[in-house]
């Protein structure tokens, strides 16, 4: 009975070592699969990062593209204040020069009554020479009054 015993013990030292062995393989297979799931959420984790940072770029790529857009618009208006603040500048110098011709068809109108004043509304063919002409015009009608109340004395004596 003796060996019989160590047969079976052996028998089951054995099949305890063999289940052993199964079991460590699973475990080395566990382990691995372990390893394997570890390095996929590492992974994950790196990829959830990169897509945040690219929503992130994506973000503020729109938002540089709406400041691009102002800042283009902002030129525009510039632009066109730049053209007004011209055309006000334009239009007072046009009055201007309107005032003035009226001021010169005027003393001319006056000049065409008198040979003195006649022969300076002649030079005075430009806008911008009648302004400078028209204080001498002014004189000259005066002079011309006076002398054709001179002259009307003289004529009625």
């Amino acid at each position: 009975m003796a060996l019989v015993s160590v047969n079976e013990h052996t028998a089951t030292h054995c099949s305890t070592l063999q289940h052993t062995a199964a079991h460590y393989h699973t475990l080395q297979r566990i382990v691995a699969h372990y390893n394997a799931l570890q390095h996929t959420a590492t992974c994950c984790n790196t990829l959830q990062h990169t897509a945040t940072h690219c929503n992130t770029l994506r973000h503020a790529a729109t938002h540089c593209n709406t400041l691009q857009h102002a800042a283009t618009r902002c030129n525009t208006l510039q632009h066109a204040a730049t053209h007004c603040n011209i055309l006000q500048y334009t239009a007072t110098h046009c009055n201007t020069l309107q005032h003035t011709a009226t001021r010169c068809n005027t003393l001319q109108h006056t000049a065409t009554h008198c040979n003195t004043l006649q022969h300076a509304a002649t030079r005075c063919n430009t806008l911008q020479h009648a302004a400078t002409r028209c204080n001498t015009l002014q004189h000259t009608a005066t002079r011309c009054n006076t002398l054709q109340r001179t002259a009307s004395k003289y004529s009625t004596l």
